[in-house]
């Protein structure tokens, strides 16, 4: 029977805390084989119950190296250094061969210890340049779910830590396992590390005035052939002058600007119709479902269909 730590540090957000208290800490014996699910002990600093998961088993940080694995949850300061004694047996574990994984901005508790140094590591997209401003031996990837780094994982934010934690029981426990407790949550059974973080596209126009109106104008005629010339056409402004606007405001050039646009609108129809990828391609101005797919994917981290699956709207 794995078993596995949940640390309760000083600064741990419920919502990860609670991902890995259901996943591991509900006893679904009948999905493993062998009828065993995970002994899961929850580890805070003075050993005593932590007010969210007063009927979990406690220990003190101490027993974090002598567990089988290690679920960092997410901060909620992370301007805060973590507990020294935390760090130290954190360190000891991961020395021990303890596996250590972290939900979201728990990867900026990893990385001080020192635990990520020369790794590929994500976590939430919003932090995701903080953490590589703080620790530049960390290659920070900012457009994934999830990295497995063998005894060292990290999650992107929210769903995201959900879908590590399906992945650490697929890999404990097999595939039928995996599928079962995401049948059971209702979720997706697996969405790769690799896929994108779905991140929101671009704001628009931080005033009312400026690019307002021309933005505006292209995105009600997306499945049009538009160019950067037509933009600036419209703006009243060379090219040239469009570029340098559009990087002060927008902090993107016109061609990126426009093609995030189309996949923006190509997720929306995902999203919201029944329509199929060739029409979808041509609403949004990518031409034919080759186009939309490829750029998609390169975009997205997945395909068009597979979106659809895990996003449509019921």
């Amino acid at each position: 029977m794995p078993r596995i730590a949940l640390v309760m540090h000083r600064s741990s957000m419920l919502y990860e805390a609670a991902i890995a208290a259901e996943i591991f800490g509900v006893d679904r014996s009948e999905l493993a084989p062998g009828g065993q699910w995970y002994d899961l002990v929850v580890c805070t600093a003075d050993g005593l119950p932590h007010p969210w998961l007063p009927h979990l088993p406690t220990a003190s940080y101490a027993e974090i190296a002598r567990v089988d694995s290690v679920v960092v949850p997410s901060s909620d300061d992370l301007d805060e250094n973590p507990d020294p004694d935390l760090i130290a047996v954190l360190r000891q574990a991961h020395e021990r061969g303890v596996r250590i994984a972290s939900l979201c901005t728990g990867a900026f508790v990893l990385a001080a210890a020192g635990l990520l140094d020369g790794r590929v590591a994500t976590t939430h997209w919003m932090h995701a340049e903080d953490l590589a401003r703080r620790y530049p031996q960390i290659d920070v990837r900012p457009d994934v779910l999830y990295v497995d780094d063998g005894d060292v994982l990290t999650s992107a934010g929210k769903t995201a830590a959900l879908d590590l934690c399906i992945h650490l029981v697929h890999i404990d426990l097999g595939a039928a396992a995996a599928s079962g407790i995401a049948r059971r949550l209702v979720v997706p059974a697996h969405r790769g590390g690799g896929q994108a973080q779905f991140i929101t596209p671009p704001a628009p126009p931080r005033s009312s005035g400026g690019l307002a109106p021309t933005l505006e104008w292209a995105r009600a005629r997306l499945d049009q052939p538009l160019t950067v010339r037509d933009l600036a056409s419209h703006a009243n402004l060379s090219t040239r002058q469009l570029a340098r606007r559009m990087l002060a405001e927008l902090e993107v050039g016109p061609l990126e600007w426009l093609h995030q646009q189309r996949i923006a609108r190509a997720q929306e129809l995902l999203e919201r119709t029944d329509a199929t990828v060739e029409q979808i391609a041509a609403s949004c101005g990518m031409g034919t479902a080759t186009t939309l797919r490829r750029h998609f994917h390169r975009a997205v981290g997945v395909t068009p269909t597979s979106y659809r699956a895990s996003f449509q709207l019921a």
